[in-house]
Parts: C-alpha cells; structure tokens; sequence
C-alpha cells in the first residue's frame, strides 16, 4: 500500500472516533478487570463467600477482562512468617505460575486455542477502532512505531489489570449478638432508618429466620492485591511479529512458540490495600447470603477506590454526560465525596496519532447531589440513592462539553 493512501485511511480512522466520542458520551475506553477469589477453605463462611464471589459482577467503570480460573486457595499460615508476605507470595506465585499474562493476552486477541489463530476483533471493539485498519497494518507488517497498534496497545491492552481479593470473615460474635440486640429495641443497625414500633415489626419480619446474630454482625477484611499487564511496543513488536497469526494463515510453528513463553507476557506487582467492611445496614436483605453479598461487593469497591487513589494508572476515567448541569454516572461506589476533585480531560490526539489527554479543568460534587450508586443502596433507601447521577459545579477552567472524561484528583 501507497504511504499517501495509507496515511489517507488513517485520518478517516481519526474522524471516525471522533465523530464517535461526540455522539456518544457513554462511549469510552475503560481499563480492564481480571478479579479473583483468594479462598481460605479452614475459614468459617468460605464456602458462603466463595459462592458470592461468582455473583459479584466486575464494576461496570471497567471491561471484563476474567478467565476461566475465579478461585484459588489461600497458603496455609506458617508461624515464622506473617500471614500477610504468605499470601502475597502465594498470589505472585499464580500470577507467575499459571501464565497469566500470556493468558490475559490471548483473551485480548480471541486466541483460538486449538488453531492458535488471533483475531483484533476485540481490540477494535473495546477501543471504538475501524477493524479493518488493523487488518491493514498487521498485512503491511508496520508493527514497530505504528499509530493505530501503539495508540490500541497503550489505550486498552497496557490498561488491564488483576486484582485478588482475599477475603476473611471477620468472628466478632459479641459484637454480632450486640447488634442484633439495639436492632431489636431500636430497629436501627449501621444506618438503617426504622423509627417506630411499627415499621420496627415490617422489617423484622421481611427479614426472615435466615437472618441470624452472626449474620447481623456479619463484616470481612479485605487485603486486595493489584498487578498489571506489561505491553510496552517492543512486547507488542516481538508478539505482532513472533505470535500474532490470522484464521487464514495458520502457522503451527507460531502456536507452539506462543504455548511455551514463559518470558515475555510479564505482570507488575502495584501495591496492595486492605479494607474492613464495617458496619452494614440490613435494609435490602432477605436472607443471609444477600447480606454476604453485600459485604463482599462493598468491600471489594472500597479497595478499588483505595488502590485508584495510591495508583494513578488504576484510575477509571468517565465522559461528562452533560455539561448544563455538570453530570457524571459515578458516585459514592467510586469513591465521591464532598471534599472530592476532579479533573475534566478533552481527548486529543498527538502528531502521530497517539491518544492524549489535556485537562481543560477542575470540578468537584455539589453538596446533596452525589449519587448513592453502592450495592443495594436503593433498597437501604440510603442518602442520594434516588438520584441517577451525581451533580458537579465548575471550579476552574473553560467551557465543559458532554463526553469529555473527568478522573478523581488529589
């Protein structure tokens, strides 16, 4: 293919997201999510946990990014050694040992397992692309430097991560049978809005039997472990040129070669954060597992605010759905709060068609408008959770447009 006509095609790609991110606020590129169980089988409530935990659906801020293995085995404790550095290196063994960055890879490119075929499909799809511009570049064999793969490789593959979430029950039975008892007088437990004798008996009764003092009390510590997948444009050169093949040029010898790297698909350790659940109110719950469920879901979100504020590059962008008034789909769930920032980001692209991000200003939450957008949070009927989005007012920088991205600051 001509240079001039090459280049011709990819300012129709350029126009074409373009055009996209401007019909459509909603429409961005999102990290993506790999998230895991770290089990404790001698622990009481695992088999109940475990069971949530393939309920618990990723947050919808990312892509999911899961594979097949969703559980793994916690590391017996050892008295010579913290049970914290044990776990730790129980997960950077099954990060290690099970390939999961090759893994991570080949979901990515819809690896065929037995042909061993690779297809862009996905990339175009999560990344708004023409996917017939990447047919071009891979049959061109323009892998090192090349806008369209390097700006797919740096938006999407470069942002996906692996979170293993180790969860314990917390045993705290005096502190159980102590809520359960003011429940019982009051009808309040951590924030729940019984008054009266009345709705006292409503909501004991809808409660039901399943609902037991240890379930009243019910509360996890969360140590969530984050890592995330190495793609830097030489990896993406030696894949492209070493690996990648299409249904219609099979080469068994590329199969074999990408089954056994063991070298090139690395993951980077980026911190952990633990997180305890605390109290949780019983509005919404029915039955036992329903307040597991909630638990574990709250718990497993706070981590991820938490790791997003140590981790910049953990950080969930989201588009501005209008900008009079100012709007966002996030909320308490990604950690907004009256004292929160954020920056509005305008989506550029750089002379060589890279994606850039440009801060164009600063906002924050209006006070009583911030969406209440946690598990269950409507049926706890809790502050803010009739709204749909949360609100924000301008605290410096121009005019603000639908489908700009905004990202929480410190």
């Amino acid at each position: 293919m001509k240079p001039q006509a090459f280049l011709l095609l990819l300012c129709l790609w350029v126009g074409s997201v373009q055009a996209h991110d401007n019909e459509s606020a909603h429409r961005y590129r999102r990290s993506s999510l790999y998230s895991v169980l770290l089990k404790h089988p001698e622990k009481e409530f695992c088999r109940e946990i475990t069971e949530v935990f393939y309920s618990i659906p990723i947050p919808e801020k990312f892509d999911n990014h899961d594979l097949k293995i969703k559980v793994i085995n916690a590391t017996p404790g050892r008295k010579d050694r913290p049970k914290e550095l044990m776990q730790q290196d129980n997960v950077h063994k099954f990060i290690s040992s099970n390939a999961i960055g090759r893994r991570l890879v080949a979901e990515w490119f819809d690896r065929d397992s037995k042909s061993g075929a690779f297809s862009m499909d996905l990339v175009a799809q999560r990344g708004y692309y023409d996917a017939t511009m990447f047919d071009i570049a891979l049959a061109n064999q323009l892998f090192r430097g090349h806008a369209l793969l390097a700006d797919a490789g740096q938006e999407l593959i470069g942002n996906t991560f692996v979170l293993v979430n180790d969860i314990r029950y917390v045993d705290k039975e005096e502190a159980a049978a102590m809520a359960s008892f003011v429940f019982a007088l009051v009808g309040t437990v951590a924030g729940g809005f019984e008054s009266n004798a009345a709705q006292l008996v409503s909501g004991v009764s809808k409660i039901g039997e399943g609902i037991s003092d240890e379930i009243v009390g019910f509360s996890v510590n969360i140590t969530s472990y984050l890592y995330r997948l190495d793609w830097t444009d030489d990896i993406a050169n030696a894949f492209y040129s070493d690996y990648y093949m299409d249904s219609q040029a099979i080469d068994p010898a590329k199969k074999t070669a990408f089954d056994r790297e063991k070298n090139l698909f690395t993951m980077t350790f980026m911190g952990a954060q633990t997180v305890h659940s605390g109290k949780t109110s019983l509005r919404g719950v029915s039955t036992r597992e329903d307040m597991i469920k909630k638990v574990c879901t709250r718990a497993i979100d706070e981590a991820i605010v938490q790791l997003q504020r140590k981790h910049d590059e953990f950080k969930v962008k989201t588009p501005l759905l209008s900008a009079a008034p100012l709007t966002a789909s996030i909320g308490r769930k990604e950690g907004v709060a009256e004292d929160s920032k954020l920056e509005v980001l305008e989506y550029v692209q750089d002379a060589k068609g890279r994606t850039q991000y440009k801060r164009v200003g600063v906002i924050a939450p209006v006070k009583g408008k911030i969406w209440d957008n946690r598990y269950l949070s409507v049926a706890e009927r809790s502050v803010g959770s009739e709204l749909t989005v949360t609100e924000f007012k301008k605290i410096s920088g121009g005019n603000f447009e639908a489908g700009m991205l905004i990202r929480e600051i410190k």
